[in-house]
């Protein structure tokens, strides 16, 4: 039960809940960040050098690409998973090379728009290297869809893992997780008319995944507003 000691309560082998989801917090978010930056440090990549190549590598690239969309990302995920085992390391590297095919896509879209400029062509004309040019000039001028997809992509990136843990693949007991403890407490549910509170243990979890996920959509969306040169009409 809640107490002083205990002020969300224990699960169901007594250990305490807001403790968890404290740790929980530093395991699901940490772990889906590393994999969001590492998706798009591999989708950002990919995306310029196909952008300015846009002969075969393009086309190989994007090919490539339209393979792995095409296969539905948490049902490949849950088989990589089942092969290669469900340590932190599996679980970051597939899931960002998995999510790296949605941030390839939107870089090459809006980098096709100014690999054609003025600027860009000077600086091949300089005899500049493919990373000055995709660091100094592509980069910058696509930089603020980019960061909206950040932040966007890490809530997908987030949801899955929860997920994946939610399915028993994803970060394994006893490290705390918030989709883990979703499964956990799941069986308590049951004794919500003998006890609420106990019955309100596994919402927990799934209140602070919901919580999350909205928060930063809120930023996104603000910092979407704010790059895109529109001004509230008072």
């Amino acid at each position: 039960p809640w107490s002083a000691e205990h002020r969300l309560g224990t699960d169901q082998i007594g250990r305490d809940v807001l403790t968890r989801l404290i740790y929980g917090a530093r395991n699901t978010i940490g772990i889906a960040f590393v994999t969001t930056a590492l998706a798009f440090a591999i989708g950002v990549s990919l995306g310029l050098i196909a952008a300015i190549n846009r002969a075969w590598l393009d086309q190989v690239i994007s090919r490539g690409v339209d393979v792995l969309m095409a296969i539905p990302s948490l049902i490949f995920a849950l088989m990589l998973l089942s092969i290669f085992g469900s340590s932190a390391l599996s679980l970051i590297l597939i899931i960002a090379v998995l999510d790296s095919t949605r941030v390839f896509r939107l870089t090459r879209s809006v980098a096709v728009g100014v690999v054609v400029m003025d600027y860009v062509e000077a600086a091949q004309l300089r005899g500049e290297g493919l990373g000055w040019i995709m660091r100094r000039e592509i980069l910058p001028n696509i930089l603020p869809p980019l960061v909206a997809e950040f932040g966007l992509r890490f809530c997908f990136v987030f949801l899955t893992i929860a997920a994946l843990s939610f399915l028993g693949v994803g970060i394994q007991p006893p490290t705390a997780d918030w989709g883990t403890m979703v499964r956990e407490t799941a069986n308590l549910i049951q004794f919500a008319r003998f006890d609420l509170k106990a019955g309100l243990t596994p919402l927990m979890p799934a209140a602070a995944i919901a919580l999350l996920t909205v928060a930063v959509n809120f930023v996104v969306d603000w910092f979407l507003h704010k790059t895109s040169g529109l001004r509230d009409e008072h």
